[in-house]
């Protein structure tokens, strides 16, 4: 999700969009961008000017210290770290990250 948003992270995304984008469905996708929001991560606003007949929409961008971890988890990490080795696997032989971002 991060890398997604930090692709271009001025601009506002819709959620829907990157949950395309992601391949996460709304079940998933709703829950990381709010944890990601109560942890000052990402900014969420209302759409100024939907589209007629069509209700506002939630848009989402990185904040400064989202941008930070968002570069910090694409750098590779250091041969010999815990960190480079494979991520865990959740228990259903899924991996995760960062609980679940």
């Amino acid at each position: 999700m991060l890398q997604a948003l930090a692709a271009e992270p001025s601009k506002w995304r819709y959620g829907y969009e990157l949950g395309r984008e992601v391949g996460l469905k709304a079940g998933s996708l709703y829950p990381i961008l709010i944890r990601l929001d109560d942890r000052g991560m990402v900014e969420a606003g209302w759409e100024d000017e939907p589209a007629p007949g069509r209700p506002p929409r939630h848009l989402y961008r990185l904040t400064a210290v989202g941008q930070v971890l968002a570069a910090e988890l694409a750098r590779p990490a250091p041969e010999g770290s815990p960190a480079a080795s494979a991520p865990e696997a959740d228990g259903r032989g899924r991996a995760t990250l960062c609980g679940a971002w």
